[in-house]
């Protein structure tokens, strides 16, 4: 795991201040490995790093570092799994909690343009190496920050914390907000994405929002469309066969990563022709998922948007 920049500015601007706990040494028997990270809020938590004692004890001593004053604050804390924490487990790690407001997430993210890594010490109050070819960054660092894409987790040299910056969280745009746009913005929740949810009427967003979700109210849909960034996967679920295909027609226009369309394999051959008398190449026509999910799973909402979340998860992952 690498640091998630993007969810941590974004739990940053909705919380105020955070504290990202990550485990920096993981040895014997542990619940999670080395590079599994959570934040901790005043009042929510997101991710998990084992859960049980070590958990709660690592977010008792988050929640006090919340308060602590000036930039750069860190505490690290070394854990050994066993009879005192209470867990059956018989290894030990080493935490670092690091706090992060506004002035910090903005300067990792004016950082991430100009050097590999974030490369900054275990302990103390010191920023991050803002050049890594600088006197004070051992050569065995400056090599490792530029390394450390293929690299899990954090790692230590010579007194420095290397870890890779997380890509860019992939944008997904999900149109529609009935049953299987709910269950699949459910399905997709705490994933390393970037959902965009469009509806044209606010009544069908649920009260609740899962965290990382902008919903978006639009009159014309197939009009927002013209605003999804280049590398976005659609998935189009709405309530009507006409806008349905008004949006295909809209994202196979221009340049996209994916577009899943619900539907049977009917309604595939019956969209198939029309796109192509609207003048799409077949090849264009063809990158049209459709049915989507995975039928061995069922057709109930929650079924297809597991199908489809894991499809998606094999896709990014593969590249």
């Amino acid at each position: 795991m690498a640091l998630e920049l993007d969810r941590l500015v974004g739990e940053v601007r909705r919380q105020g201040v955070v504290v990202r706990i990550v485990v920096t040494h993981a040895e014997g028997s542990v619940p999670r490995n080395a590079g599994t990270a959570m934040l901790v809020g005043r009042d929510v938590t997101q991710g998990t790093i084992g859960g049980g004692a070590l958990e709660h004890q690592a977010i008792v001593a988050a929640r006090g570092l919340l308060e602590a004053e000036g930039a750069w604050a860190r505490q690290a804390l070394a854990l050994a799994l066993g009879p005192a924490l209470g867990q059956c487990c018989g290894g030990a790690v080493r935490l670092l909690l690091e706090r992060f407001s506004l002035h910090e997430v903005e300067a990792l993210e004016a950082l991430r343009g100009a050097v590999p890594a974030f490369v900054r010490p275990p302990e103390g109050a010191r920023p991050p190496a803002h050049a890594l070819e600088s006197p004070a960054v051992p050569e065995a660092t400056v090599a490792a920050a530029r390394r450390s894409a293929g690299v899990a987790g954090a790692i230590g040299v010579e007194g420095w914390l290397v870890e890779a910056w997380e890509p860019s969280a992939a944008p997904v745009w999900i149109w529609g907000a009935g049953h299987v746009g709910r269950a699949l913005v459910g399905a997709l929740e705490g994933l390393p994405l970037r959902l965009t949810w469009l509806d044209d009427a606010p009544e069908r967003f649920p009260e609740r929002l899962p965290q990382g979700v902008e919903p978006v109210v639009v009159a014309s849909p197939a009009a927002a469309a013209e605003a999804a960034p280049a590398g976005a996967t659609h998935y189009v679920l709405t309530y009507s066969h006409a806008l349905d295909l008004e949006l295909c027609h809209r994202i196979l226009s221009r340049p996209f990563a994916h577009l899943g369309l619900i539907g049977s394999a009917t309604k595939r051959a019956r969209f198939e022709r029309r796109l192509l008398e609207l003048g799409h190449a077949p090849a264009v026509v063809a990158r049209v998922e459709c049915p989507i999910g995975d039928p061995a799973l069922g057709k109930e909402p929650q079924a297809i948007a597991l199908g489809v979340a894991a499809s998606l998860l094999r896709r990014l992952r593969a590249g």
